[in-house]
């Protein structure tokens, strides 16, 4: 909308605050995603630390498995999911924001199935500690 001065006006249904938000909410995704990502990372460098503490003269041997290769593996692929699903969320709620559709009120399918997803993966290395013990 133009006024006589030739000046955008907001109009009362494109509050930038609403955009805002959402740009927030993307980037807590994204920073989320990163998370993943590096805790992935470090998950799976774990068993080589171990085997390395394993190596070093007088040590206890150490009995390693590539359970932690996996799961981090895992965990930076899911780490992936979360920054590609939450670009394409992050731009479909700019569509629909541009459309004057309301966003409000759902819940967020894809922040339900990352926790149901990591408390699975959380439970498989829990499980893993307590059965799989090294010594």
């Amino acid at each position: 909308m133009i006024n006589d001065s030739g000046r955008h006006l907001i109009q009362p249904d494109r509050d930038p605050r609403v955009y805002l938000a959402a740009e927030r909410t993307f980037l807590a995704w994204i920073r989320t995603g990163l998370a993943l990502m590096g805790f992935g990372f470090v998950v799976a460098r774990f068993g080589i630390f171990l085997r390395e503490l394993g190596s070093m003269p007088g040590a206890a041997p150490v009995r390693s498995s590539a359970f932690s290769v996996w799961i981090g593996t895992a965990i930076v692929l899911v780490g992936v999911v979360v920054n590609v699903v939450s670009t394409f969320e992050h731009v479909r709620t700019i569509r629909e924001l541009n459309a004057g559709r309301e966003i409000s009120g759902r819940p967020s399918a894809a922040g339900l199935s990352l926790a149901l997803l990591l408390a699975v993966v959380g439970l498989a290395m829990a499980a893993y500690l307590l059965f799989a013990r090294g010594y």
